[in-house]
Protein backbone atom coordinates (compact mmCIF):
# COMPACT_ATOMS: atom_id res chain seq x y z
CA UNK A 1 0.00 0.00 0.00
CA UNK A 2 1.31 3.53 -0.52
CA UNK A 3 1.49 6.34 1.74
CA UNK A 4 -1.44 8.40 1.37
CA UNK A 5 0.31 11.67 2.25
CA UNK A 6 2.80 11.40 -0.76
CA UNK A 7 0.60 11.59 -3.23
CA UNK A 8 -0.63 15.25 -1.28
CA UNK A 9 -0.18 18.36 -3.90
CA UNK A 10 0.39 22.18 -3.10
CA UNK A 11 0.32 25.30 -4.53
CA UNK A 12 0.12 25.87 -8.33
CA UNK A 13 0.49 21.97 -8.73
CA UNK A 14 -2.48 21.04 -6.89
CA UNK A 15 -4.48 23.65 -9.05
CA UNK A 16 -3.57 22.10 -12.27
CA UNK A 17 -4.03 18.54 -11.40
CA UNK A 18 -7.83 19.94 -9.72
CA UNK A 19 -8.26 21.46 -12.87
CA UNK A 20 -7.79 18.54 -14.95
CA UNK A 21 -9.59 16.05 -12.70
CA UNK A 22 -12.30 18.07 -12.88
CA UNK A 23 -12.32 18.63 -16.64
CA UNK A 24 -12.37 15.02 -17.30
CA UNK A 25 -15.12 14.23 -15.08
CA UNK A 26 -16.92 17.10 -16.96
CA UNK A 27 -16.17 15.79 -20.25
CA UNK A 28 -17.68 12.29 -19.25
CA UNK A 29 -20.92 13.42 -17.80
CA UNK A 30 -21.82 16.48 -20.44
CA UNK A 31 -21.72 13.50 -22.96
CA UNK A 32 -23.88 11.29 -21.38
CA UNK A 33 -26.67 14.00 -21.75
CA UNK A 34 -25.34 16.35 -24.64
CA UNK A 35 -26.62 13.77 -27.09
CA UNK A 36 -30.01 13.92 -26.15
CA UNK A 37 -30.95 17.07 -28.18
CA UNK A 38 -29.13 15.83 -31.20
CA UNK A 39 -30.74 12.77 -31.70
CA UNK A 40 -33.59 14.35 -34.38
CA UNK A 41 -30.79 15.69 -36.32
CA UNK A 42 -28.27 12.20 -36.10
CA UNK A 43 -31.46 10.36 -37.42
CA UNK A 44 -31.99 12.47 -40.15
CA UNK A 45 -28.99 12.85 -41.43
CA UNK A 46 -27.96 9.00 -40.71
CA UNK A 47 -31.33 7.74 -42.59
CA UNK A 48 -31.96 5.81 -38.82
CA UNK A 49 -35.48 4.97 -37.58
CA UNK A 50 -36.17 6.54 -34.00
CA UNK A 51 -35.66 2.54 -32.02
CA UNK A 52 -32.05 2.69 -33.90
CA UNK A 53 -31.34 6.33 -32.87
CA UNK A 54 -31.89 5.75 -29.15
CA UNK A 55 -28.75 2.91 -29.14
CA UNK A 56 -26.16 6.35 -29.35
CA UNK A 57 -27.32 6.83 -25.87
CA UNK A 58 -27.97 2.86 -24.75
CA UNK A 59 -24.24 1.88 -26.22
CA UNK A 60 -22.44 4.71 -24.30
CA UNK A 61 -24.35 3.64 -20.52
CA UNK A 62 -23.40 0.15 -21.02
CA UNK A 63 -19.48 0.56 -21.94
CA UNK A 64 -19.56 3.40 -18.89
CA UNK A 65 -21.17 0.87 -16.13
CA UNK A 66 -19.27 -2.40 -17.50
CA UNK A 67 -15.69 -0.49 -16.58
CA UNK A 68 -16.57 1.29 -13.72
CA UNK A 69 -16.32 -1.52 -11.01
CA UNK A 70 -13.16 -2.56 -12.51
CA UNK A 71 -11.33 0.82 -12.20
CA UNK A 72 -10.18 0.08 -8.84
CA UNK A 73 -8.10 -2.89 -10.34
CA UNK A 74 -7.10 -1.49 -14.22
CA UNK A 75 -5.25 1.69 -11.91
CA UNK A 76 -3.32 -0.98 -9.69
CA UNK A 77 -2.43 -3.25 -13.01
CA UNK A 78 -1.48 -0.28 -15.48
CA UNK A 79 -0.50 2.57 -13.14
CA UNK A 80 -2.65 4.91 -11.74
CA UNK A 81 -1.64 7.83 -14.25
CA UNK A 82 -0.67 5.57 -17.11
CA UNK A 83 -4.40 4.66 -16.62
CA UNK A 84 -6.37 7.73 -16.77
CA UNK A 85 -4.00 9.02 -19.56
CA UNK A 86 -5.13 5.78 -21.81
CA UNK A 87 -8.93 6.30 -20.99
CA UNK A 88 -8.31 10.10 -21.65
CA UNK A 89 -6.80 9.39 -25.34
CA UNK A 90 -9.69 6.48 -26.02
CA UNK A 91 -12.62 8.93 -24.89
CA UNK A 92 -11.02 11.89 -27.34
CA UNK A 93 -9.95 9.30 -30.12
CA UNK A 94 -13.71 7.93 -29.96
CA UNK A 95 -15.46 11.77 -30.13
CA UNK A 96 -13.61 12.61 -33.26
CA UNK A 97 -14.51 9.06 -34.95
CA UNK A 98 -17.94 9.84 -33.45
CA UNK A 99 -18.38 12.83 -35.08
CA UNK A 100 -16.83 11.49 -38.52
CA UNK A 101 -19.50 8.47 -38.65
CA UNK A 102 -21.14 8.26 -41.75
CA UNK A 103 -23.93 5.43 -40.48
CA UNK A 104 -25.84 4.82 -37.34
CA UNK A 105 -24.18 1.54 -36.34
CA UNK A 106 -20.37 2.91 -36.51
CA UNK A 107 -21.89 5.97 -34.25
CA UNK A 108 -23.27 3.14 -32.02
CA UNK A 109 -19.74 1.23 -31.78
CA UNK A 110 -17.78 4.65 -30.96
CA UNK A 111 -20.34 5.76 -28.15
CA UNK A 112 -19.69 2.39 -26.63
CA UNK A 113 -15.84 2.55 -27.04
CA UNK A 114 -15.93 6.19 -25.61
CA UNK A 115 -18.20 4.99 -22.62
CA UNK A 116 -15.71 2.36 -22.10
CA UNK A 117 -13.13 5.62 -21.64
CA UNK A 118 -15.07 7.66 -20.00
CA UNK A 119 -16.34 5.07 -17.21
CA UNK A 120 -13.05 5.58 -16.13
CA UNK A 121 -12.76 9.02 -15.98
CA UNK A 122 -15.70 9.83 -13.37
CA UNK A 123 -14.01 7.12 -10.42
CA UNK A 124 -10.47 7.91 -11.25
CA UNK A 125 -10.78 11.77 -10.96
CA UNK A 126 -12.51 11.44 -7.82
CA UNK A 127 -9.11 9.70 -6.31
CA UNK A 128 -7.08 11.79 -7.74
CA UNK A 129 -8.85 14.70 -6.29
CA UNK A 130 -8.80 13.80 -2.96
CA UNK A 131 -5.79 12.49 -2.77
CA UNK A 132 -4.24 15.85 -3.85
CA UNK A 133 -5.27 17.64 -0.63
CA UNK A 134 -4.45 16.88 2.86
CA UNK A 135 -6.71 14.71 5.26
CA UNK A 136 -8.22 18.10 6.95
CA UNK A 137 -9.40 19.49 3.41
CA UNK A 138 -10.56 16.27 1.61
CA UNK A 139 -14.65 17.36 2.70
CA UNK A 140 -13.59 20.20 -0.28
CA UNK A 141 -12.41 17.95 -2.16
CA UNK A 142 -15.12 16.41 -2.31
CA UNK A 143 -16.98 18.82 -2.98
CA UNK A 144 -14.98 20.45 -5.75
CA UNK A 145 -15.45 17.08 -7.53
CA UNK A 146 -19.26 16.85 -6.67
CA UNK A 147 -19.82 20.10 -8.74
CA UNK A 148 -18.75 17.82 -11.51
CA UNK A 149 -20.81 15.34 -11.21
CA UNK A 150 -23.94 17.38 -10.01
CA UNK A 151 -23.63 20.10 -13.00
CA UNK A 152 -22.45 18.10 -16.22
CA UNK A 153 -25.81 16.54 -16.73
CA UNK A 154 -27.82 20.04 -16.41
CA UNK A 155 -24.98 21.32 -18.76
CA UNK A 156 -25.15 19.20 -21.67
CA UNK A 157 -28.96 19.82 -23.05
CA UNK A 158 -28.50 23.88 -23.30
CA UNK A 159 -25.02 23.43 -24.75
CA UNK A 160 -26.20 20.18 -27.24
CA UNK A 161 -29.44 22.76 -27.81
CA UNK A 162 -27.32 25.55 -28.94
CA UNK A 163 -24.58 23.52 -30.81
CA UNK A 164 -27.45 21.47 -32.96
CA UNK A 165 -29.72 25.08 -33.27
CA UNK A 166 -26.11 27.32 -34.64
CA UNK A 167 -24.10 24.64 -36.27
CA UNK A 168 -24.34 20.66 -36.90
CA UNK A 169 -24.59 17.70 -34.33
CA UNK A 170 -20.53 16.35 -34.98
CA UNK A 171 -19.74 19.51 -33.32
CA UNK A 172 -21.39 18.29 -30.43
CA UNK A 173 -18.14 15.50 -30.57
CA UNK A 174 -15.47 17.27 -32.03
CA UNK A 175 -15.62 19.93 -28.68
CA UNK A 176 -14.03 17.23 -26.67
CA UNK A 177 -11.33 16.79 -28.65
CA UNK A 178 -9.16 20.19 -27.52
CA UNK A 179 -10.50 19.38 -23.93
CA UNK A 180 -8.97 15.93 -24.08
CA UNK A 181 -5.83 16.78 -25.92
CA UNK A 182 -5.12 19.34 -23.00
CA UNK A 183 -6.45 16.55 -20.14
CA UNK A 184 -3.63 14.03 -21.29
CA UNK A 185 -0.68 16.51 -21.07
CA UNK A 186 -1.41 17.64 -17.74
CA UNK A 187 -2.36 13.68 -16.63
CA UNK A 188 1.50 12.61 -17.97
CA UNK A 189 2.98 16.19 -16.63
CA UNK A 190 0.92 16.16 -13.60
CA UNK A 191 -0.63 13.09 -12.14
CA UNK A 192 0.88 10.55 -9.89
CA UNK A 193 0.68 7.15 -9.59
CA UNK A 194 0.47 5.35 -5.50
CA UNK A 195 3.23 2.70 -5.32
CA UNK A 196 0.90 -0.37 -5.39
CA UNK A 197 1.64 -4.01 -4.31
CA UNK A 198 2.68 -6.81 -6.88
CA UNK A 199 0.16 -6.20 -10.26
CA UNK A 200 -1.40 -9.57 -11.17
CA UNK A 201 0.27 -11.60 -13.92
CA UNK A 202 -1.87 -12.43 -17.06
CA UNK A 203 -2.37 -15.92 -15.96
CA UNK A 204 -3.79 -14.86 -12.71
CA UNK A 205 -6.06 -12.02 -14.12
CA UNK A 206 -10.22 -13.35 -13.45
CA UNK A 207 -11.08 -12.98 -17.27
CA UNK A 208 -13.91 -15.15 -16.53
CA UNK A 209 -15.00 -12.51 -13.82
CA UNK A 210 -14.62 -9.55 -16.13
CA UNK A 211 -16.24 -11.54 -19.27
CA UNK A 212 -19.16 -12.09 -16.48
CA UNK A 213 -19.41 -8.85 -15.11
CA UNK A 214 -19.75 -7.61 -18.84
CA UNK A 215 -22.34 -9.70 -19.99
CA UNK A 216 -24.35 -9.20 -16.55
CA UNK A 217 -24.00 -5.40 -16.61
CA UNK A 218 -24.57 -5.22 -20.36
CA UNK A 219 -27.54 -7.62 -20.70
CA UNK A 220 -29.15 -5.19 -17.57
CA UNK A 221 -28.49 -1.76 -19.22
CA UNK A 222 -29.79 -2.91 -22.34
CA UNK A 223 -33.23 -4.46 -20.57
CA UNK A 224 -33.51 -1.11 -19.14
CA UNK A 225 -33.00 1.13 -21.84
CA UNK A 226 -34.90 -0.95 -24.16
CA UNK A 227 -37.78 -2.47 -22.17
CA UNK A 228 -40.54 0.33 -22.34
CA UNK A 229 -39.95 0.72 -26.53
CA UNK A 230 -40.29 -3.26 -26.86
CA UNK A 231 -42.99 -4.13 -24.39
CA UNK A 232 -40.82 -5.25 -21.69
CA UNK A 233 -41.38 -9.09 -21.31
CA UNK A 234 -43.78 -9.57 -24.29
CA UNK A 235 -40.57 -9.64 -26.40
CA UNK A 236 -38.05 -12.30 -26.43
CA UNK A 237 -34.97 -10.38 -26.26
CA UNK A 238 -35.82 -8.87 -23.44
CA UNK A 239 -36.93 -11.89 -21.65
CA UNK A 240 -33.76 -13.74 -22.87
CA UNK A 241 -31.34 -10.56 -21.59
CA UNK A 242 -33.11 -10.51 -18.14
CA UNK A 243 -32.54 -13.99 -17.57
CA UNK A 244 -28.81 -13.58 -19.04
CA UNK A 245 -28.82 -10.48 -16.77
CA UNK A 246 -29.93 -12.94 -13.19
CA UNK A 247 -27.79 -15.72 -14.40
CA UNK A 248 -24.53 -13.38 -15.09
CA UNK A 249 -24.77 -11.43 -11.87
CA UNK A 250 -25.06 -14.77 -9.52
CA UNK A 251 -22.67 -16.28 -11.03
CA UNK A 252 -20.40 -13.05 -11.07
CA UNK A 253 -20.67 -13.00 -7.31
CA UNK A 254 -19.90 -16.64 -6.65
CA UNK A 255 -17.18 -16.26 -8.86
CA UNK A 256 -15.70 -13.07 -7.09
CA UNK A 257 -16.22 -15.10 -3.64
CA UNK A 258 -14.21 -17.79 -4.51
CA UNK A 259 -11.68 -16.65 -6.40
CA UNK A 260 -8.02 -15.61 -4.80
CA UNK A 261 -7.48 -12.28 -7.14
CA UNK A 262 -10.79 -10.44 -7.84
CA UNK A 263 -11.09 -7.48 -10.05
CA UNK A 264 -14.44 -6.40 -7.82
CA UNK A 265 -14.06 -7.28 -3.94
CA UNK A 266 -17.72 -7.72 -3.03
CA UNK A 267 -16.66 -8.70 0.92
CA UNK A 268 -16.31 -4.71 1.23
CA UNK A 269 -19.95 -4.80 1.03
CA UNK A 270 -20.14 -6.61 4.59
CA UNK A 271 -20.19 -2.67 6.30
CA UNK A 272 -23.19 -1.66 7.47
CA UNK A 273 -22.39 2.01 6.16
CA UNK A 274 -21.69 0.92 2.69
CA UNK A 275 -24.21 -0.94 2.24
CA UNK A 276 -27.03 2.30 3.24
CA UNK A 277 -24.37 4.33 1.30
CA UNK A 278 -24.37 1.98 -2.02
CA UNK A 279 -28.64 2.45 -1.66
CA UNK A 280 -28.69 6.00 -1.13
CA UNK A 281 -26.13 6.40 -4.02
CA UNK A 282 -28.88 4.56 -6.11
CA UNK A 283 -31.55 6.06 -4.72
CA UNK A 284 -30.14 9.74 -5.83
CA UNK A 285 -28.81 8.64 -9.14
CA UNK A 286 -32.58 7.90 -9.81
CA UNK A 287 -34.13 11.04 -8.53
CA UNK A 288 -30.55 13.47 -10.15
CA UNK A 289 -31.01 11.37 -13.42
CA UNK A 290 -35.05 11.04 -13.39
CA UNK A 291 -35.65 14.87 -12.71
CA UNK A 292 -32.91 16.10 -14.84
CA UNK A 293 -34.82 13.70 -17.87
CA UNK A 294 -38.59 14.54 -16.99
CA UNK A 295 -37.77 18.41 -16.63
CA UNK A 296 -37.20 19.21 -19.89
CA UNK A 297 -38.83 16.52 -21.50
CA UNK A 298 -41.94 17.97 -20.32
CA UNK A 299 -41.17 21.05 -21.13
CA UNK A 300 -40.44 20.01 -24.95
CA UNK A 301 -43.38 17.45 -25.35
CA UNK A 302 -46.09 19.21 -23.74
CA UNK A 303 -44.97 23.46 -23.51
CA UNK A 304 -43.49 22.75 -27.09
CA UNK A 305 -40.23 24.67 -25.68
CA UNK A 306 -37.17 24.43 -28.19
CA UNK A 307 -34.18 22.10 -26.87
CA UNK A 308 -32.21 24.92 -25.46
CA UNK A 309 -34.68 27.03 -23.48
CA UNK A 310 -35.31 23.45 -21.95
CA UNK A 311 -32.09 23.19 -21.26
CA UNK A 312 -31.59 26.70 -20.17
CA UNK A 313 -34.51 26.28 -17.60
CA UNK A 314 -32.06 23.85 -15.89
CA UNK A 315 -29.08 26.25 -15.16
CA UNK A 316 -30.14 28.13 -12.09
CA UNK A 317 -30.87 24.57 -10.21
CA UNK A 318 -27.12 23.77 -11.19
CA UNK A 319 -25.60 27.41 -10.15
CA UNK A 320 -27.48 26.48 -6.88
CA UNK A 321 -25.96 23.30 -6.02
CA UNK A 322 -22.25 25.14 -7.44
CA UNK A 323 -23.24 27.33 -4.46
CA UNK A 324 -24.03 24.76 -1.91
CA UNK A 325 -21.11 22.81 -2.44
CA UNK A 326 -18.48 24.46 -0.96
CA UNK A 327 -20.93 25.48 2.10
CA UNK A 328 -21.72 21.24 3.01
CA UNK A 329 -17.70 20.72 2.41
CA UNK A 330 -16.87 23.21 4.85
CA UNK A 331 -20.08 22.07 7.75
CA UNK A 332 -18.97 17.87 6.96
CA UNK A 333 -15.54 19.66 8.58
CA UNK A 334 -16.80 21.52 11.32
CA UNK A 335 -18.58 17.69 12.20
CA UNK A 336 -22.35 18.23 11.52
CA UNK A 337 -23.56 14.80 10.83
CA UNK A 338 -23.55 13.13 7.26
CA UNK A 339 -26.89 11.77 8.24
CA UNK A 340 -28.82 15.02 8.75
CA UNK A 341 -27.64 16.88 5.80
CA UNK A 342 -28.86 13.70 3.55
CA UNK A 343 -32.02 13.56 5.47
CA UNK A 344 -32.44 17.15 4.74
CA UNK A 345 -31.76 17.28 1.61
CA UNK A 346 -34.16 14.32 0.73
CA UNK A 347 -36.67 16.16 1.89
CA UNK A 348 -35.92 19.65 0.16
CA UNK A 349 -35.88 17.09 -2.97
CA UNK A 350 -39.37 16.05 -1.55
CA UNK A 351 -40.69 19.84 -1.44
CA UNK A 352 -39.11 19.76 -5.27
CA UNK A 353 -41.65 17.12 -6.64
CA UNK A 354 -44.14 18.52 -4.83
CA UNK A 355 -44.20 21.91 -6.13
CA UNK A 356 -43.77 20.71 -9.18
CA UNK A 357 -46.72 18.20 -8.77
CA UNK A 358 -49.14 21.22 -7.67
CA UNK A 359 -47.64 23.66 -10.97
CA UNK A 360 -47.53 21.79 -13.69
CA UNK A 361 -50.68 22.43 -16.20
CA UNK A 362 -50.84 22.48 -20.00
CA UNK A 363 -49.36 25.79 -20.26
CA UNK A 364 -46.94 26.48 -17.14
CA UNK A 365 -44.97 29.27 -17.42
CA UNK A 366 -41.47 29.10 -17.17
CA UNK A 367 -41.44 31.67 -13.78
CA UNK A 368 -43.32 29.03 -12.06
CA UNK A 369 -40.28 26.35 -12.62
CA UNK A 370 -37.85 28.52 -11.16
CA UNK A 371 -38.37 28.30 -7.45
CA UNK A 372 -38.99 24.43 -7.33
CA UNK A 373 -35.75 23.85 -9.48
CA UNK A 374 -33.53 26.06 -7.09
CA UNK A 375 -34.77 23.90 -4.29
CA UNK A 376 -34.04 21.10 -5.98
CA UNK A 377 -29.96 22.48 -6.01
CA UNK A 378 -30.16 23.04 -2.59
CA UNK A 379 -31.33 19.49 -2.57
CA UNK A 380 -29.16 18.14 -4.32
CA UNK A 381 -26.17 20.13 -2.58
CA UNK A 382 -26.92 18.57 0.52
CA UNK A 383 -26.91 14.90 -0.73
CA UNK A 384 -23.67 14.27 -3.10
CA UNK A 385 -20.88 14.91 -0.64
CA UNK A 386 -23.05 13.24 2.61
CA UNK A 387 -23.50 10.55 1.13
CA UNK A 388 -20.44 9.79 -0.20
CA UNK A 389 -18.37 10.46 3.05
CA UNK A 390 -21.11 8.49 5.32
CA UNK A 391 -20.83 5.23 2.32
CA UNK A 392 -16.96 5.47 3.41
CA UNK A 393 -16.59 6.46 6.96
CA UNK A 394 -16.47 3.52 8.36
CA UNK A 395 -13.96 1.93 6.54
CA UNK A 396 -10.06 1.85 6.28
CA UNK A 397 -7.13 1.95 3.53
CA UNK A 398 -7.87 -0.46 0.11
CA UNK A 399 -11.22 -0.86 1.34
CA UNK A 400 -12.14 3.23 0.75
CA UNK A 401 -11.03 2.71 -2.86
CA UNK A 402 -13.42 -0.03 -3.83
CA UNK A 403 -15.85 1.37 -1.63
CA UNK A 404 -16.20 4.55 -4.09
CA UNK A 405 -16.03 2.02 -7.25
CA UNK A 406 -19.87 0.48 -5.52
CA UNK A 407 -21.13 3.64 -5.01
CA UNK A 408 -20.14 5.26 -8.21
CA UNK A 409 -21.13 2.21 -10.29
CA UNK A 410 -24.90 2.48 -8.36
CA UNK A 411 -25.24 6.43 -9.05
CA UNK A 412 -25.01 5.56 -12.75
CA UNK A 413 -27.34 2.39 -12.63
CA UNK A 414 -29.94 4.25 -10.05
CA UNK A 415 -29.77 6.89 -13.28
CA UNK A 416 -30.56 4.37 -15.67
CA UNK A 417 -32.91 2.53 -13.84
CA UNK A 418 -35.16 6.25 -12.90
CA UNK A 419 -35.26 7.17 -16.86
CA UNK A 420 -36.63 3.56 -17.54
CA UNK A 421 -39.09 3.18 -14.74
CA UNK A 422 -40.26 7.14 -15.28
CA UNK A 423 -40.61 6.16 -19.07
CA UNK A 424 -42.30 3.21 -18.66
CA UNK A 425 -44.58 4.77 -15.63
CA UNK A 426 -45.38 7.68 -17.89
CA UNK A 427 -47.01 5.43 -20.82
CA UNK A 428 -49.07 3.33 -18.44
CA UNK A 429 -50.37 6.25 -16.52
CA UNK A 430 -51.18 8.40 -19.65
CA UNK A 431 -53.14 5.50 -20.92
CA UNK A 432 -54.92 5.28 -17.73
CA UNK A 433 -55.88 8.94 -17.45
CA UNK A 434 -56.92 8.90 -21.19
CA UNK A 435 -59.35 6.04 -20.63
CA UNK A 436 -60.60 7.86 -17.69
CA UNK A 437 -61.04 11.25 -18.77
CA UNK A 438 -62.80 9.86 -22.14
CA UNK A 439 -64.95 7.22 -19.77
CA UNK A 440 -66.49 10.89 -18.14
CA UNK A 441 -67.20 12.43 -21.31
CA UNK A 442 -70.32 11.95 -22.59
CA UNK A 443 -71.36 12.77 -26.09
CA UNK A 444 -75.35 13.62 -24.25
CA UNK A 445 -74.11 15.35 -21.52
CA UNK A 446 -74.98 18.99 -21.99
CA UNK A 447 -71.38 20.65 -20.69
CA UNK A 448 -70.20 18.25 -24.13
CA UNK A 449 -72.48 19.54 -26.59
CA UNK A 450 -71.88 23.16 -25.27
CA UNK A 451 -68.07 22.70 -25.77
CA UNK A 452 -68.24 21.50 -29.28
CA UNK A 453 -71.22 23.84 -30.05
CA UNK A 454 -68.92 26.68 -29.23
CA UNK A 455 -65.74 25.00 -31.39
CA UNK A 456 -68.25 24.50 -34.05
CA UNK A 457 -69.21 27.97 -34.14
CA UNK A 458 -66.10 29.27 -34.21
CA UNK A 459 -64.47 27.53 -37.04
CA UNK A 460 -67.56 28.23 -38.98
CA UNK A 461 -67.02 31.94 -38.50
CA UNK A 462 -63.84 31.67 -40.14
CA UNK A 463 -65.26 30.22 -43.13
CA UNK A 464 -64.89 26.37 -42.81
CA UNK A 465 -68.05 23.99 -43.78
CA UNK A 466 -70.62 22.82 -41.34
CA UNK A 467 -69.59 19.35 -41.46
CA UNK A 468 -65.43 20.05 -41.42
CA UNK A 469 -65.70 22.34 -38.22
CA UNK A 470 -67.88 20.00 -36.74
CA UNK A 471 -65.51 17.02 -36.93
CA UNK A 472 -62.46 19.56 -36.14
CA UNK A 473 -64.16 20.72 -33.48
CA UNK A 474 -64.32 16.92 -32.27
CA UNK A 475 -60.50 16.39 -33.44
CA UNK A 476 -59.59 19.16 -31.33
CA UNK A 477 -61.85 18.19 -27.80
CA UNK A 478 -59.61 15.34 -28.35
CA UNK A 479 -56.17 16.50 -28.41
CA UNK A 480 -57.25 18.61 -25.41
CA UNK A 481 -58.06 15.11 -23.75
CA UNK A 482 -54.82 13.87 -24.65
CA UNK A 483 -52.91 17.00 -23.31
CA UNK A 484 -54.58 16.97 -20.37
CA UNK A 485 -54.02 13.10 -19.84
CA UNK A 486 -50.01 13.84 -20.45
CA UNK A 487 -50.51 16.25 -17.84
CA UNK A 488 -51.59 14.23 -15.12
CA UNK A 489 -49.20 11.47 -15.67
CA UNK A 490 -46.50 13.72 -15.64
CA UNK A 491 -47.99 14.91 -12.11
CA UNK A 492 -47.95 10.98 -10.88
CA UNK A 493 -44.38 11.05 -11.54
CA UNK A 494 -43.12 14.25 -9.78
CA UNK A 495 -45.63 12.72 -6.75
CA UNK A 496 -44.35 9.57 -6.87
CA UNK A 497 -40.28 10.26 -6.95
CA UNK A 498 -41.06 12.42 -3.47
CA UNK A 499 -42.80 10.08 -2.23
CA UNK A 500 -39.99 7.53 -2.82
CA UNK A 501 -37.27 10.27 -1.52
CA UNK A 502 -39.73 11.18 1.74
CA UNK A 503 -39.89 7.38 2.75
CA UNK A 504 -36.20 7.26 2.64
CA UNK A 505 -35.74 10.15 5.37
CA UNK A 506 -36.29 7.66 8.47
CA UNK A 507 -33.64 5.42 7.22
CA UNK A 508 -31.04 7.68 6.91
CA UNK A 509 -31.89 8.91 10.31
CA UNK A 510 -31.18 5.49 11.34
CA UNK A 511 -27.92 4.83 10.54
CA UNK A 512 -24.55 4.32 12.50
CA UNK A 513 -22.83 7.61 12.68
CA UNK A 514 -18.97 7.58 12.69
CA UNK A 515 -17.15 9.70 15.85
CA UNK A 516 -13.92 9.97 13.66
CA UNK A 517 -13.85 12.35 11.27
CA UNK A 518 -13.28 10.59 8.03
CA UNK A 519 -10.66 10.63 5.59
CA UNK A 520 -12.43 9.91 2.64
CA UNK A 521 -9.39 9.00 0.20
CA UNK A 522 -7.09 6.85 2.79
CA UNK A 523 -6.36 4.35 -0.82
CA UNK A 524 -9.83 5.76 -2.61
CA UNK A 525 -8.04 3.81 -5.61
Amino acid sequence: MTDQNSLVEYGARRVIITITAIMCALLEIVDTTIVNVALNEMRGNLGATLTEVGWVITAYAIGNVIIVPMTSWLSQQFGRSNYFAASIILFTVCSFLCGNSTNIWELVLFRFLQGVGGGALLVTSQTIITESYPVEKRGMAQAIYGLGVIIGPTLGPPLGGYIVDHASWPLIFYINIPIGVIATLLTLQFVRSPRYGEKSRAKDVDWLGIGLLAVAVGSLQYVLEKGQDDDWFNDTTIIFLTVTAILGFIFFIWRQLNYKNPIVELRVLGNGNLRVGTILSFIMGFGLYGSTFIVPLYTQSTLGWTAQQAGMLMIPSALTTAFMMPIIGKMLQKGVPQQYLVAGGMLLFFVFTFWGYKILTISTGEDAFFWPLIIRGIGMGMLFIPITTLSLSTLKGKQIGQGAAFTGMMRQLGGSFGVAIITTFITRRNVFHRQSLVSHLDVNDPDVQQRVAALQHSFTGKGMPVDVAAKSSYQLLEMTVNRQAVVLSYMDVFLYLGVMFLLCVPFVLMVRRNRNKVDVSEAMH
